[in-house]
């Protein structure tokens, strides 16, 4: 059976060799996108945000609430499902490519 092109695109995008890892990966990219929901839900409801929806305060739990979690629940998930170097380099790209973000470049005179 022949691989799909999208998988073969995967492999040489993030550098790894096996089918199997590409799957493995996107299995964990999906449990933490369901974890993270599911634990932020728990998180908002405890400390009552939800009951002000407004723009602001939904920007803000993303920005300080599930952010974060999404980032600690893919090193572990990874972890567990033995990933954990490919995370933690997901992680090191995202941080450096979100700090650019923020950074004042300086201007040339």
């Amino acid at each position: 059976m022949k691989t799909p092109q999208w998988i073969n695109k995967l492999k040489e995008r993030w550098g790894i060799k096996g089918t199997f890892h590409v799957i493995i990966i996107l299995l964990v990219f999906a449990a933490t996108g369901m974890s993270t929901l599911k634990v932020e839900g728990m998180i908002s409801q405890w400390l009552k945000l939800s009951d002000h929806p407004t723009f602001i305060n939904r920007f803000l739990v993303f920005v300080f609430l599930t952010l974060p979690i999404y980032n600690i629940l893919l090193l572990i998930i990874g972890t567990l499902f033995g990933q954990f170097s490919f995370f933690w380099n997901f992680e090191k790209r995202f941080f450096s490519s979100f700090g650019k973000l923020f950074r004042l470049h300086k201007s040339k005179k």
